[in-house]
């Protein structure tokens, strides 16, 4: 893991793993409803048919899978007056203040982000982006900004 301190302040950049967590999650919701529609189908017009509809459901989902990862944040800064976060080409993806946050036992956590023109976006961290620390740091930090936030 790589940190990034700049000279001039408190914010720091934070370079993400990938989060193995995060893809077993969401390859079983897709073996799910692959298997929900070709079951489904199956019945109904037939195994064929049913198997084509699987695949191109599969095939959907998985395209829909890559896009999401492609704007997944890989790095942020955290920063006195918000969070900033890039994807792995080094575009930005969001930028705001924080907003609102929620965690859920030590392994996710939601930040809410409002950027200048009013719009939100909620991030997903599982805990396996992180050292613990820098975790703790985060959610810590994100639950103070929210808490001065409303």
């Amino acid at each position: 893991m790589q940190v990034d301190v700049p000279q001039g302040g408190p914010s720091r950049r934070i370079v993400l793993r990938r989060s193995a967590l995060l893809h077993g999650a969401v390859a079983g919701f897709i073996a799910i409803c692959v298997a929900a529609v070709g079951t489904t189908l199956a019945a109904r017009v037939g195994l064929p048919h049913a198997l084509l509809a699987a695949l191109a459901t599969c095939a959907a989902l998985g395209l829909a899978w890559r896009r999401a990862a492609r704007r997944r944040p890989a790095s942020l800064k955290i920063g006195p007056d918000g969070l900033t976060a890039w994807n792995r080409a080094g575009e930005p993806v969001a930028q705001g203040r924080l907003a609102g946050c929620a965690q859920w036992s030590g392994w996710l956590l939601a930040i809410a982000l409002v950027g200048d023109n009013g719009r939100s976006r909620t991030l997903l961290f599982t805990a396996d982006m992180f050292c613990s620390d820098l975790f703790r740091e985060l959610s810590v930090q994100a639950r103070r900004a929210a808490h001065g936030a409303l």
